[in-house]
């Protein structure tokens, strides 16, 4: 196992046990958030944040959970995280020195870049998998009559995934060019943060790409029972893109 692989594994753990921390209190949490809904409304200084609380209210213990794991958790930590596996994955190489000795292994270049990327995308996307199927079980633990379909759940993390993938390949694609992997892992956090940043800004929220990835999706989602390929497939189809940019340009590449 190479150095490179045991990494992600290790980044691949660190980021399911954070999701899985995080989520563990917040599903548990549910019946005193429930109760005093109004209470907390009332603190809440901007419109986005009351909506949000509307919309975990409205929708029980289904929208309430999506909002913790998804909105907030993996809009955020997953966010972070597809840039950060993505960032070094090729510019790291050239940034230690180490690109001529990687290029010079008997394997073609562009099954390299791909088992690089599909790594990294396996290390970012089964954390989300992981934690989600344990919400089921934890909603059953906080003492309520709420049940949470396993379907539903995987369903929302499937299309949560496409979101980070497309950030990870996009992140991956400037690797692939870059030979400063801190510049690009700053640029690309930059962006997402402001991305978020402006979804709680009332009108100028339509323009952020967690729009994609937002509360009132992952209901409908529980609601239908199935994906909204709407939004799922061009996701996917700018992560395919962004990985042939990068496979094209890593080919003309040189240490």
């Amino acid at each position: 196992m190479g150095a490179a692989t045991r990494s992600l594994l290790w980044r691949a753990l660190a980021l399911t046990l954070t999701l899985e921390a995080l989520l563990v209190p917040a599903v548990l949490f549910w019946p005193n958030f429930r109760d005093n809904l109004d209470s907390l409304r009332g603190m809440m200084p901007f419109k986005a944040a009351r909506d949000m609380l509307d919309q975990f209210g409205s929708a029980g213990a289904a929208g309430y959970v999506c909002g913790q794991q998804f909105f907030k958790a993996c809009n955020t930590l997953g966010t972070a995280a597809a840039v950060l596996f993505a960032a070094g994955a090729v510019a790291g190489e050239a940034h230690r020195g180490t690109l001529e000795l990687w290029l010079s292994r008997p394997v073609p270049r562009r099954r390299l870049l791909l088992e690089r990327w599909g790594a990294g995308a396996l290390a970012l996307v089964l954390p989300v998998f992981l934690t989600s199927a344990t919400i089921p079980w934890l909603i059953g633990q906080a003492d309520v009559e709420e049940e949470i379909a396993l379907s539903a759940m995987l369903l929302c993390a499937a299309h949560q995934s496409a979101l980070l993938l497309a950030i990870y390949s996009a992140t991956f694609f400037c690797s692939s060019v870059g030979s400063n992997p801190m510049a690009i892992g700053f640029a690309m956090l930059f962006l997402t943060v402001f991305q978020f940043a402006i979804y709680l800004i009332e009108r100028v929220t339509h323009y952020s790409l967690f729009r994609l990835a937002d509360i009132p999706r992952f209901i409908a989602i529980c609601e239908r029972g199935e994906l909204d390929l709407r939004i799922v497939l061009p996701l996917l189809c700018a992560s395919g893109v962004f990985v042939l940019a990068s496979v094209l340009a890593f080919d003309r590449r040189v240490p």
